[in-house]
């Protein structure tokens, strides 16, 4: 049976990985048990992560899996090449670092494989009426959370600051680096003005915020950055739009910047495993999409190598290609 971890201490330090994340790296050797790493509660990795460990647990013969809170995708990388998750959820401008060996993976290249492009990942900037908060530039002087230590959130808002010519050290009254559902409780304790988190859509934390009684939601435009961020960072990023009434009280559309999510592996993660993953996943991708609707991408079309941003594990790569389709 399925047994969800319970949740990180708040200083989200990889020191404080939960004891089956530790074990994990003996997994393979042991041939059966397998750790998803997926993010916090808050967010969308950890139910899908949840549900992905349920059919692997209950279709592959043999074979358990238990899906671990984490603080999101730099951490999961880290525990990827540490050895101490098999697969992990990630955002690809944090697979391509980690790969790279740069920024928080400096000196410690991962070598990490795609073996599925799964949904896009928005970066919200979520705020409310009360604070005045009416574009990025207002930001200025206030009380802001980036996410959490180790996560994508801190990765892309850390780069969305600076494209957008702000210093995080100077430009901002205070900063805190809280989960999701933690920035939540500090913007409705008024302990900060704002808060970035980047997920797929709609996200708990967010509609949580969005529904509180006598709170009006503000998602903050930020897709006039796309050429700063791109220009320092490489063409990962992409803008979309967040509709209006994505949550409760969005009353206009959101003009945000975009990044995909992958799963991904070790490059010496056994071939057989990776296609009876992958099989096992796309049996149930129907499934998925009722677990959380980001799973409605997960796609055939989306199987793309461009998206993927690393390379491809060469038992999911074949897997994908012989189901039709057509990486480029």
């Amino acid at each position: 049976m399925l047994v969800f971890s319970r949740p990180p201490a708040l200083s989200r330090r990889l020191a404080l990985a939960t004891p089956a994340l530790l074990a994990a790296g003996t997994a393979l050797a042991q041939g059966q048990q397998l750790v998803i790493a997926t993010g916090t509660t808050g967010g969308v990795y950890y139910p899908l992560g949840g549900a992905f460990a349920n059919y692997i647990t209950r279709e592959i013969p043999g074979t358990t899996a238990t899906a671990e809170v984490t603080a999101g995708s730099v951490a999961n990388f880290q525990l990827l090449g540490a050895g101490r998750a098999q697969i992990v959820f990630g955002q690809v401008d944090a697979a391509v670092e980690s790969i790279r060996g740069t920024g928080q993976f400096r000196g410690r290249v991962v070598p990490t494989r795609a073996i599925a492009v799964l949904y896009t990942n928005r970066m919200q900037v979520v705020t409310v009426a009360d604070r005045n908060i009416r574009s990025f530039p207002d930001l200025r002087g206030r009380r802001i959370s980036t996410g959490a230590p180790q996560s994508a959130t801190e990765l892309f808002a850390l780069r969305l600051i600076a494209a957008a010519g702000m210093d995080i050290t100077r430009d901002f009254r205070g900063r805190e680096r809280l989960s999701p559902a933690e920035s939540t409780n500090a913007i409705r304790d008024n302990k900060i003005d704002a808060y970035f988190f980047v997920s797929g859509v709609p996200t708990s934390a967010i509609t949580d915020l969005a529904a509180t009684p006598g709170v009006q939601i503000v998602l903050i435009d930020h897709d006039q950055y796309l050429d700063a961020i791109v220009r320092e960072h490489g063409p990962v990023y992409f803008p979309e739009v967040i509709p209006a009434g994505t949550y409760p009280g969005q009353t206009t559309p959101n003009r945000q910047l975009s990044v995909a999510n992958i799963l991904a592996v070790r490059e010496d993660f056994p071939a057989a495993m990776v296609t009876q993953l992958l099989q096992t996943l796309w049996r149930n991708r129907e499934d998925w999409a009722r677990v959380h609707s980001a799973a409605r991408d997960f796609t055939l079309e989306q199987q793309k190598s461009a998206a993927a941003g690393v390379p491809w594990h060469p038992a999911a790569e074949a897997f994908w290609r012989s189901l039709g389709a057509n990486l480029g």
